[in-house]
C-alpha cells in the first residue's frame, strides 16, 4: 500500500458523515438508519439547518479509495477454489463465505495462502494429528478408572510382637512389696438379690357376702361407778362434811 492510498483512506475517515433519519430520537421504534424524508412539510426535506444534512455528492469518499478495505485491498467473497482464478493477490483480499464447511474451508484457505492472497477471516482449522492429541488424555482417564475398579490386594496379617519375659520378671523383683500392699483391695461384687415374686392377689369378696352396714348407732349401756372408786381416783379431794342446819332460835336441835 502506497503512501498516497494511506492518505486517501485517512481523508475518507475524517470526511465521512453520518446521516440519520428524521424523528429517530422521538420514537423508540425508529432506528437511526437513513431513510429519505418525503413529507410535504418535513423540515429535514426542506434542509433546515438544525434538522440534519441530506446525502449529497460533496460527502463522498475519494474515487481511488472508494469501496476499499482499510487494509488497502479490495475485498472479494469466495466459496470455492475455482473462484480464485483471475484475481490479483496484489490488489485483492479474500473473504471465505460463512456457508463453507470445515473440509472445503481447510483446502481453500491453504491454497489461497500458498498463492499469496490475504485471507480476512482466516481460522485455525482442526487437523488429524491435533484431534489425536486431544483424545490421548481420555485414554489416560480410562486407565485411572480401571485401576480404581480393581480390588485392593489383601494385606498380610501383622506379625505378633514378642515380649521379653525376662525383663518383666526383673521389674517385678525390683518393685518393693509395700507397693503391692498399698493397693486398694478389690471390692467383690455382691450377687444381685433375686427379685421378690409378686404376691398373689386375694380374690375380692363379692358384695353379697359382705354384711350390710347399719346406719343407726347403738347406745352403750351406762355403768354406775361406786363412790369408793371415785374417792380413789381423786385422792386430793376429800369428802366434805355436811353442814348442820340451824334453827330459827339459834339452838342446835341435837343439844
Amino acid at each position: 500500500m502506497t503512501t498516497e492510498i494511506k492518505r486517501l483512506i485517512r481523508v475518507r475517515v475524517e470526511k465521512g458523515a453520518s446521516f440519520k433519519r428524521d424523528g429517530y430520537g422521538k420514537k423508540k421504534q425508529l432506528s437511526d438508519s437513513w431513510r429519505k424524508p418525503k413529507g410535504q412539510h418535513n423540515k429535514q426535506r426542506e434542509q433546515k439547518k438544525a434538522k440534519g444534512a441530506l446525502p449529497k455528492p460533496g460527502f463522498g469518499s475519494p474515487i481511488a479509495v472508494r469501496g476499499m478495505h482499510p487494509s488497502g485491498f479490495f475485498e472479494v467473497l469466495i466459496s470455492s477454489v475455482k473462484e480464485l482464478e483471475g484475481i490479483d493477490p496484489k490488489t485483492h483480499a479474500i473473504r471465505i463465505g460463512a456457508t463453507v464447511g470445515e473440509r472445503t474451508r481447510a483446502g481453500l484457505q491453504e491454497k489461497a495462502i500458498a498463492e499469496g492472497f490475504k485471507v480476512l477471516n482466516a481460522r485455525t482449522v482442526k487437523t488429524g494429528p491435533k484431534q489425536e492429541k486431544i483424545r490421548e488424555p481420555a485414554k489416560v482417564a480410562d486407565k485411572k478408572k480401571s485401576e480404581e475398579k480393581k480390588p485392593a490386594k489383601s494385606k498380610a496379617p501383622a506379625a505378633p510382637v514378642k515380649r521379653d519375659t525376662k525383663k518383666e520378671e526383673k521389674k517385678k523383683a525390683e518393685k518393693p512389696p509395700e507397693a503391692e500392699e498399698k493397693k486398694a483391695p478389690v471390692k467383690e461384687k455382691k450377687p444381685a438379690k433375686p427379685k421378690a415374686e409378686p404376691k398373689e392377689k386375694t380374690p375380692e369378696k363379692s358384695k353379697a357376702d359382705a354384711p350390710a352396714k347399719t346406719t343407726r348407732k347403738i347406745a352403750k349401756p351406762k355403768t354406775e361407778v361406786p363412790a369408793e372408786t371415785k374417792a380413789k381416783a381423786k385422792p386430793g379431794s376429800a369428802a366434805k362434811p355436811k353442814a348442820k342446819k340451824k334453827t330459827g332460835e339459834g339452838v342446835k336441835k341435837n343439844e
